[in-house]
This record gives C-alpha cells, sequence and structure tokens, in this order.
C-alpha cells in the first residue's frame, strides 16, 4: 500500500494487518511526491530532476514519458501538416 507522508498519523490498521506487516507479507510505504510511488510500482528510477541540458537522466521514467509524448507531438504535426497541405491542393 503507497499512501501520502501526511497521512501516516492517521493511518489505523486492523491487528491482521499489523501482523502481516511483521511478517513481511504486506507493505507500506509512506510517499512525499508522486515519484516515489513510479519507482516503487516500477523498480525504474522516476528521474525527477532535470540535468544541466534541461534533460531527465536516461533510462529513467520522466525521461521514457518525455521522449513519448515528443513523439506523438511530432506524429501530430506531421499529420496536420498532410492535412493542411492536401486542402492547399483542393482549393
Amino acid at each position: 500500500m503507497i499512501i501520502p507522508k501526511q497521512n501516516v498519523r492517521n493511518l489505523m490498521l486492523a491487528k491482521e494487518v499489523v501482523a502481516a506487516v511483521e511478517r513481511g507479507e504486506f507493505h507500506i510505504w509512506e510517499i512525499g511526491h508522486i515519484s516515489e510511488g513510479i519507482e516503487i510500482l516500477t523498480g525504474v528510477p522516476a528521474g525527477n530532476v532535470r540535468g544541466e541540458d534541461g534533460q531527465y537522466p536516461e533510462g529513467t521514467i520522466f525521461a521514457k514519458v518525455e521522449a513519448r509524448f515528443s513523439s506523438m507531438y511530432e506524429a501530430a504535426k506531421e499529420q496536420q501538416e498532410r492535412k493542411e497541405v492536401a486542402g492547399a491542393g483542393a482549393v
């Protein structure tokens, strides 16, 4: 289970859950930022800090997301340009 750090003090668990945590059968992670949750869930560094070059570190989730968004943007841009060229020829 992943919970925000600010909610830890309000966490109430059944005895069975506490026992499962103690046996290592159940885990509770407290996080301060969504990037911590991403790392827990994927096992891959989130990379939430850009380098001096303005890029996320290679191999991180955020670098992969940014690359995918760039790819989608370029594809949409090319599609729009094709529509404009086709529309200009129809006039």
